[in-house]
């Protein structure tokens, strides 16, 4: 394999003189234990050039230089890396923060779709198709569409919902499942809800509409099951 240390030393010896040391494949123990030490440094650093290249892209990124990334995009606390979640998936949350659409009605319904799987409400008091208008067909008091206001401008009301389930407790089958097992997965024992993980939290939520609401916007956001 290229670069690898069987790889660059047969490069080596075969840039020695053969009249010298012979052809690459003749054993010459004194200058094949020098070149063995040679061609295993190179090989590590040619390894750590590859590892470096492939950092310096999101499609390629790994380790806690996919968590660099997300700093450097979104802040500190932007975009963190859940309990257990992979590369990959955490790569795939990257793009599609990167690239989602923002600053419109759309983008926080899509962004909440993509967060919890169920669709908000929202409701802007100044839109008719909201909140209905007199004599129009798409309202009637107490049936369907909600208050509106001229007062309230560049304002709205979004009810978020939270996910029908979460990821679960991992390695805990529940207390009394048939499947479960002492001390192995999936072991039996009581469960608490500080042991989820994986689940989106409400702080998740708040923080999805902030990230993608119009500036200059008040959006009063309530959570819901």
């Amino acid at each position: 394999m290229t670069g690898d240390q069987s790889d660059v030393f047969s490069r080596l010896k075969g840039m020695l003189p053969s009249r010298w040391f012979g052809t690459p494949t003749d054993p010459v123990p004194l200058v094949d234990a020098v070149l063995t030490g040679l061609s295993t440094s190179l090989a590590f650093i040619y390894s750590l050039y590859l590892y470096a290249k492939q950092q310096t892209r999101i499609s390629t990124a790994t380790d806690g230089w996919l968590d660099m990334i997300a700093a450097d995009f979104f802040g500190p606390a932007g975009l963190s890396r859940k309990t257990g979640q992979s590369d990959a998936s955490y790569r795939n949350a990257i793009k599609v923060t990167l690239l989602r659409e923002k600053a419109t009605r759309n983008a926080i319904i899509k962004t909440l779709v993509s967060l919890t799987g169920r669709t908000p409400t929202i409701i802007e008091p100044q839109r008719p198709a909201d909140t209905g208008a007199y004599g129009a067909p798409n309202s009637g008091y107490g049936v369907a569409g909600s208050y509106g206001s001229l007062s309230l401008p560049y304002q709205a009301f979004v009810i978020a919902y939270r996910p029908h389930s979460s990821t679960g407790i991992a390695s805990v089958a529940g207390y009394g499942i048939s499947t479960g097992g002492y001390g192995q997965a999936s072991q039996a024992e009581y469960a608490s809800m500080s042991m989820v993980t994986g689940g989106v939290a409400d702080s998740d939520i708040y923080a999805a509409v902030a990230a993608v609401k119009p500036e200059g916007t008040t959006i009063w956001t309530t959570i819901s099951n």
